[in-house]
């Protein structure tokens, strides 16, 4: 189960082991501490991909979602590479100004 989270969160072989160890561990801390486990994360990453895809070309594989907590809070972030925007979105937009 951790190596799917550290898969999904694109894990780093250039790091030296502690770092890698140290990343693990904050993952599932912060796993813990929103009660989301790695397959709820993936459904989201699958949907979040199922939506965009509706408006633009992505690139999937690079696609990285990850969760980050501070004190007080959870934070879900997504870095998405986008190819383009689909020509349909582009003409309905312009319909609308």
């Amino acid at each position: 189960m951790l190596r799917a989270v550290m898969k999904l969160f694109g894990r780093d072989d250039d790091k030296p082991s502690g770092k890698i160890a140290r990343d693990r561990l904050r993952v599932v801390l912060i796993h813990d501490r929103a009660n989301i486990s790695p397959e709820v994360v993936n459904h989201i990453k699958d949907d979040i991909i199922k939506v965009i895809s509706t408006y633009m070309d992505i690139n999937q594989h690079d696609m990285e979602i990850s969760l980050s907590d501070d004190d007080n809070s959870v934070a879900l972030l997504a870095s998405i590479p986008v190819k383009r925007i689909k020509p349909q979105v582009m003409s309905s937009r312009n319909m609308h100004r």
